[in-house]
């Protein structure tokens, strides 16, 4: 069984930084490919980025060159470093474990932007 569970969220004021870590288990984490997701409540969930298991990333535009998407193979964890953070960062952060048909999904971990 598939288990997906993330850490490090909080309150942070704008243009501070966060990482959140997201630690999967029941699955061969070196070959899969990872997922970080955020919903604000009332919207559709958005992705932020993902990561291959080679290392290869992709993230949203609304947070490229501020967000980076990360991966430790020995320690099967994937990071989600975010720096310049702005109030409208605001939102439950998710991580997936991306496979078909569908993902497998952590409960989420607040992330709060304010002053």
């Amino acid at each position: 069984q598939v288990q997906v569970a993330e850490f490090g969220g909080g309150l942070v004021q704008p243009g501070g930084s966060l990482t959140l870590s997201c630690v999967p288990s029941g699955i061969a984490f070196e070959n899969q490919v990872m997922a970080w997701y955020r919903q604000v409540p009332g919207k559709e969930r958005e992705r932020v980025g993902f990561i291959g298991p080679r290392g290869a990333t992709s993230e949203a535009p609304s947070v490229k060159g501020r967000f980076s998407i990360s991966r430790d193979n020995v320690k099967n964890t994937v990071f989600l470093q975010m720096n310049n953070l702005k109030p409208e960062d605001t939102a439950i952060y998710y991580c997936a474990v991306v496979k078909s048909p569908s993902n497998s999904w952590g409960q989420g971990t607040q992330v709060t932007v304010s002053s």
